[in-house]
C-alpha cells in the first residue's frame, strides 16, 4: 500500500446530511446549493472517497430534549410554530425540514465519536449556532453544536468543551444554552455590526469591525485562543468554521480573503492537533454570490485536515 492510498484510507470521516428534498422559493434555495457541491468538490480532489461519507440515521429525541425544551421540540415536530417562530427561522416549515435538521444533529453527534477515535472528522452541514433551547432563529431550528456538546458530558466522553465559532454572525444560541455552564466554554469571534442585533454574552467574545482584514483578524483570533487556553483545558473542540467572513460575502461584511480563511482554519485545527484535543468541523454560513468560491474555502480546511491528521 502506497503512503496516499495509506492516508485516503485512514482519511477523515465526513458527516454528510442530505439537502432539502421539496422545493424552496430562489431566495432561500442559494445557501443550501453549497452542501451538494461540496461533496463532488472533494471526491473530484481525490480529498475522499465514497466510503469516508456516513449518511446518519435522525437522532434519537432523548438527546434533542437534552438541550432543547420539550414544549419547543413539540411544536417543531407537530409543524406547529406560529407565524412569527417560522419567519424568525427564515425557512418555510416542513416535515422535510426538521428531518433534515435532526439528521444533521446526528451527523455532528457521530462525527464527535469519530473524532475521540482518530482526533479529527467534519460534518458538511451542522454549525446551527443561532437556535436556541426554546426557538429556532437565523437558518437554524436545532442546535447541533449544543447538542453534541451535551452529548460528550452527559455520556462522559468530554468533561470540558471548547467551542470556537468563527463565523462572522454571533453564535447567540450556543452561548445561550451554556450560559453559566462551566464545561462548555463558547468562544465568538464575529461581525460588530452583523446579526444579530441582539447579542447573547459568551464566556469569551470579540466583536470584529467591519471591513477587518486577514491581518488584524489573524492577530485577534491568535490572542484571544492564547487567552482562553490559559485558563480553559479543553479535552475536546467543536469548531464552526463559517465561510461568511470573506470579502465576497453578501451578509458578512468583513474583508477576509481566501488565503486568511485558510490560515485561520490551519491556526485552530494546528492547537487542536498540538494539544492531542479531538475535533470536528461544522461549515456554518457562507454567502458569496459566486457559489464556486464558497465551495473553494469550505474545501481548503478539508485538505488541511488531511494534510495535519492523515
Amino acid at each position: 500500500m502506497t503512503l496516499a492510498e495509506h492516508k485516503r484510507f485512514f482519511m477523515l470521516k465526513i458527516a454528510f446530511s442530505p439537502i432539502y428534498k421539496h422545493p424552496l422559493p430562489e431566495n432561500h434555495r442559494f445557501p443550501m446549493e453549497k452542501y451538494e457541491l461540496l461533496p463532488g468538490q472533494l471526491l473530484y480532489e481525490d480529498i475522499v472517497k465514497e466510503d469516508n461519507f456516513f449518511e446518519p440515521k435522525p437522532l434519537d429525541e432523548k438527546w434533542i430534549l437534552n438541550t432543547h425544551t420539550k414544549e419547543y421540540w413539540t411544536k417543531l415536530r407537530h409543524l406547529s410554530l406560529s407565524k412569527s417562530e417560522v419567519r424568525a427561522t427564515g425557512f418555510p416549515l416542513s416535515k422535510e425540514l426538521v428531518d433534515r435538521e435532526i439528521t444533521i444533529l446526528n451527523g455532528s453527534v457521530q462525527a464527535a465519536v469519530y473524532a475521540l477515535q482518530h482526533g479529527i472528522a467534519m460534518n458538511i452541514a451542522g454549525g446551527t449556532h443561532h437556535a436556541y433551547a426554546d426557538r429556532g432563529e437565523g437558518f437554524c431550528l436545532l442546535n447541533d453544536i449544543a447538542v453534541t456538546a451535551n452529548y460528550l458530558i452527559e455520556n462522559k466522553l468530554s468533561n470540558k468543551v471548547l467551542v470556537i465559532d468563527l463565523d462572522v454572525h454571533q453564535g447567540n444560541g450556543t452561548a445561550s444554552i451554556f450560559a453559566g455552564k462551566p464545561d462548555v466554554f463558547t468562544f465568538s469571534m464575529h461581525g460588530e455590526k452583523n446579526y444579530p442585533m441582539r447579542k447573547e454574552v459568551s464566556d469569551l467574545d470579540y466583536a470584529v469591525p467591519d471591513g477587518t482584514g486577514d491581518e488584524v483578524y489573524l492577530k485577534i483570533l491568535h490572542s484571544q485562543l492564547e487567552i482562553i487556553l490559559k485558563d480553559f483545558s479543553p479535552d475536546f473542540i467543536i469548531y464552526q468554521c463559517g465561510v461568511d467572513v470573506l470579502k465576497s460575502d453578501k451578509l458578512g461584511r468583513l474583508a477576509m480573503s481566501i488565503e486568511g480563511v485558510k490560515n485561520r482554519d490551519a491556526f485552530v485545527l494546528g492547537i487542536a492537533k498540538s494539544l492531542k484535543v479531538p475535533i470536528i468541523c461544522c461549515m456554518g454560513g457562507g454567502y458569496s454570490p459566486n457559489v464556486a468560491k464558497i465551495v473553494e474555502a469550505h474545501t481548503q480546511v478539508y485538505r488541511l485536515a488531511q494534510d495535519l491528521y492523515f
